[in-house]
């Protein structure tokens, strides 16, 4: 596996596209009461998830790069990897979505999508392969009880 582009890097470029599309786009946009609270509450919500489950990598004394899923020295089944077998993932799309609602434009909306679709494809997809040829049946067992997203 070698990605071209980390998942950091990529959610980043989504963020900073959503803000362009936001400031130049008049068609989609949308206004209600609760928006910024709405935003907040993704935001925390996606930031929380990314630091739970880097910090359970980082107890699990595992890699927590994912461009080199080769060198994962332990498979993470506890705590948010329960409920997720990609919580960090998860969590960046939540803080997208948080800034999708935050810019009130439904084209936003639509990139959430665009970068579920990208993550899967080109990051998990390939993870997951990796993971497999290193941890072999457990890996599989793990990945029947437990969603790839949730």
């Amino acid at each position: 596996m070698n990605p071209r582009v980390p998942p950091p890097v990529v959610a980043a470029i989504v963020g900073v596209v959503m803000w362009a599309l936001a400031r130049l786009l008049e068609f989609g946009r949308f206004e209600f009461a609760w928006q910024p609270a709405v935003a907040g509450v993704l935001l925390v919500a996606g930031l929380s998830l990314m630091l739970v489950a880097v910090a359970s990598l980082f107890a699990a004394r595992t890699t927590v790069n994912p461009l080199r899923p080769s060198r994962a020295s332990s498979l993470v089944t506890t705590g948010l990897f329960r409920l997720s077998r990609n919580p960090i993932y998860l969590g960046d799309l939540l803080v997208l979505a948080a800034i999708a609602v935050w810019f009130g434009n439904v084209i936003n909306i639509a990139l959430l999508a665009c970068f579920a679709w990208y993550i899967n494809r080109y990051q998990i997809v390939p993870e997951e392969r990796a993971l497999a040829r290193l941890f072999g049946e457990r890996y599989v067992a793990y990945c029947s009880r437990v969603g790839r997203w949730l």
